[in-house]
């Protein structure tokens, strides 16, 4: 922090501190409207019969609700053959475990879901110490539909339909979540998604940062969290993570010492 920051008496800080309040309320206040609104949002019956692959066989998306009426999906970043998710999807799934039983004693489950084949996901889930249910989606329509996958030929084309807007094509994996409600007859809405920034609700630790005196200090060359975030494994090694989300070693040496490469 530099020393050219304002300093004044407390009663001064006192008299700042109460008018940033009020709109701190303000916004407090505005996010109840937003989250009602949100609720209130139309739904669309899911007419597909998605199946995954699962820890324990092929699952089906109705069987994810797990006997709960919600369901909120986590579409992570993690293509076949990357052999790691990428780091920002990585930083969020950070702070899941803790939220699952509080979560699902309150009629909601949550699951991962991601492209890449199961054993490549389950590989890296291990690494990584993570509890939460992760299904493999290869194979299947589910992230093409929901606009977080792209094929080859989208790419080619140059633009893909992501955060309901066409925007430029650069990798085929993009990040969201998606929130489903099963009824008591089993048919299955979707009932929102968020994707981009919409993220950085479920990220506490951009909360916190928030409050702290440097915030969250993205400083470039991004300006975003591939300045400084890394898989939780790696914050003492060398690299660094690209334009994607990808971890990228250095040079002539990766995570295990073994020759350069881009997970």
């Amino acid at each position: 922090m530099s020393v050219s920051h304002k300093i004044v008496s407390r009663a001064e800080w006192l008299a700042a501190r109460k008018a940033l309040l009020a709109r701190e309320k303000e916004l407090t206040r505005l996010r109840d409207v937003l989250n009602q609104q949100r609720r209130e949002l139309p739904w669309v019956r899911v007419e597909k019969n998605y199946v995954f692959d699962g820890p324990d066989g092929k699952v089906t998306l109705a069987n994810l609700f797990d006997g709960r009426s919600q369901l909120i999906v986590q579409h992570f970043m993690f293509g076949p053959g990357w052999k790691e998710g990428c780091v920002g999807c990585s930083f969020k799934s950070d702070h899941i475990d803790g939220t699952l039983a509080h979560l699902e004693h309150h009629d909601v489950s949550f699951v991962s879901v991601s492209r890449a084949p199961l054993e490549e996901i389950e590989t890296f889930k291990e690494r990584m110490g993570w509890k939460f249910k992760w299904v493999s989606s290869y194979g299947s329509d589910f992230n093409y539909d929901f606009h977080v996958s792209f094929t080859l030929e989208e790419i080619a084309s140059g633009k893909v339909f992501y955060n309901y807007a066409m925007i430029d094509a650069s990798i085929e994996e993009l990040s969201g979540d998606s929130v489903f409600y099963k009824d008591s007859s089993g048919d299955i809405y979707h009932t929102y998604s968020t994707h981009g920034r919409g993220d950085e609700q479920f990220v506490s630790t951009y909360m916190y940062l928030d409050i702290a005196p440097k915030g969250r200090n993205e400083n470039g060359p991004r300006y975003n969290l591939t300045d400084w975030v890394r898989h939780h494994d790696r914050y003492e090694a060398d690299g660094s993570v690209n334009e994607h989300g990808r971890y990228v070693a250095a040079k002539n040496v990766s995570a295990c010492g073994c020759a350069e490469s881009e997970s």
